[in-house]
């Protein structure tokens, strides 16, 4: 079986060479993929006059643009492996990371050129950074190394390399968000991004009219490969964008010319778009699916996007499941709103104990998935690889229960559980009820050590503006809503929640931060 994905652009500009197939909103640039197919090919011939074997790491250390798309696809071509790399990484934990994956070649923005420098002369770092070729970029369009490759390096089509020909052939090095800790080298096969991409098509129901918004970072596997790539692989529209501003986003939806008919944020980001003032004025009638992704979407705030006509729906998903893990759909909010959905194409879920034996309908286990989608395991890593499987199952580390029709609901994840007075306390569902109250933007509660009960709940609260707030109001507004001894005991306040690049609550620096 061949499955080589880098054979998408070829496809399409071959049957499509006119249509659109990226618009980087940053540089005002567009490509058609007859366009795109040049540049990957280019890209393509400079990898090799570089020496650049298959399996070969080439890291992209860049800010989003859509050049990212370009070198993906070429790194593909000669049967390396992408390494994506988070860009708000210090020197340190680049160094960290470069150490374990040992890159051959990486694209970096010149933005970052500080970063690269103190990685560079530093004699402490982990990595030896004279054993890799910088190749500097901006993302832009403008006169850099990279741009003169479109111009000075060899064209290389899909014929001149060898082809694919394992679907289990490595394509992906990324590395976990790490809200727990150290970040692990995900490995993503063709295999798992095909699969993903397909599942993702049907799902989405992104087509050749599909055209997606991506402002989340495509260093991150939601907005990258459960986003981003279904619309390319589909024959459709990939739109990227560099930075996440309510006004921008905003007027890019309202943009007839773009006609962006998907887009992904994290509740963060649909809660700031529902409160700008833009919002009201805003044309969604072209939006087939506004996808919340990377946590949790409160209730609240999934009412008040159905409530004003947008087809809202939920991914749960994960860098291990190249993305796409579990489905909301749009037409599921009546019935089943606070679910995370069911499994998508090639996917399927249970609930397992600690000893792996699958739990009844509507009790409390681990979350677990196999399927096509499924990574192999970490990079280097085989302690945590053999840790993040069970009878053939990947664990997610997250705690939740399936109801009798298959629907998945996430109570929390594992580590985030605090005990108090015996009882298991489930963050999750606690941030849900205190999200509605006006007076709170962003919330994060966590366990804090109790002398009577072990431990109690703090929230940690960002206000919205002009408004207060005491613990006593917290208590009140819990009172019907959940068991007293859910009731957070402690609060907090901050101007942000201290977040990984895709958005996730880093709950254990704020564990390390709090004493209470």
């Amino acid at each position: 079986m061949n499955i080589a994905n880098y054979d998408w652009i070829d496809f399409y500009a071959r049957t499509l060479p006119g249509k659109t197939a990226t618009i980087d909103i940053a540089s005002n640039r567009s490509q058609t993929y007859a366009q795109m197919e040049k540049r990957v090919g280019h890209i393509a011939g400079y990898l090799l006059s570089q020496g650049i074997k298959p399996q070969d790491r080439v890291g992209v250390f860049a800010q989003n643009s859509t050049d990212i798309l370009e070198i993906m696809f070429a790194i593909w071509r000669v049967g390396a492996v992408h390494l994506a790399l988070n860009f708000r990484l210090t020197a340190k934990e680049l160094s960290s990371i470069l150490s374990n994956a040992e890159p051959v070649m990486v694209f970096a923005d010149s933005d970052f050129d500080d970063v690269i420098k103190t990685l560079r002369t530093d004699t402490d770092a982990d990595t030896d950074t004279d054993t890799i070729k910088w190749v500097s970029m901006d993302g832009l369009g403008n006169d850099t190394e990279f741009e003169r490759i479109m111009t000075h390096a060899p064209y290389t089509n899909t014929n001149d390399v060898e082809k694919i020909t394992t679907p289990d052939q490595q394509a992906l090095l990324m590395y976990s968000s790490g809200t727990t800790g150290t970040p692990k080298g995900v490995m993503i096969s063709h295999e798992n991004i095909f699969y993903n991409a397909t599942s993702g098509a049907f799902t989405l129901q992104t087509n050749r009219e599909c055209v997606s918004y991506a402002v989340m970072p495509i260093f991150h596997i939601g907005s990258l490969m459960g986003f981003s790539l279904p619309a390319l692989y589909a024959g459709g529209t990939a739109i990227i964008d560099r930075v996440f501003t309510p006004q921008a986003m905003l007027a890019a939806i309202n943009n007839k010319e773009y006609g962006i008919t998907h887009f992904l944020g994290l509740p963060a980001i649909f809660n700031a778009l529902s409160l700008h003032p833009d919002c009201k004025t805003t044309d969604f009638s072209r939006i087939k699916a506004a996808v919340g992704g990377a946590e949790s979407m409160p209730i609240a705030l999934l009412n008040w996007w159905k409530d004003n006509a947008v087809p809202v729906l939920e991914v749960y998903g994960l860098t291990e499941t190249t993305g796409l893990g579990c489905i909301l759909l749009h037409e599921d909010l009546e019935h089943k709103i606070g679910s995370a959905g069911q499994a998508p194409l090639f996917s399927q879920f249970c609930i397992l104990d600690e000893d792996g034996k699958e739990r009844p309908r509507n009790t409390r286990g681990e979350i677990c998935i196999k399927g096509a989608n499924i990574t192999s395991g970490y990079w280097r890593n085989p302690e945590a690889t053999k840790a993040a499987f069970i009878n053939g199952w990947f664990r997610t580390g997250d705690i939740g229960r399936m109801d009798d029709d298959g629907y998945i609901y996430i109570e929390d994840r594992l580590k985030d559980m605090y005990i108090s007075g015996g009882e298991n306390i489930y963050p999750a569902e606690i941030e849900s009820i205190l999200f509605a109250m006006p007076e709170i933007m962003e919330v994060s509660v966590i366990g804090v050590p109790d002398e009577k009960w072990g431990e109690t709940g703090c929230a940690v609260v960002v206000l919205n503006a002009g408004h207060t707030l005491d613990i006593e109001q917290i208590k009140s507004f819990c009172a019907e809503k959940l068991a007293s001894y859910k009731h957070p005991q402690h609060l907090v306040f901050s101007e942000a929640l201290p977040r990984n690049a895709t958005g996730k609550v880093l709950k254990f620096k704020l564990r390390q931060s709090i004493k209470i």
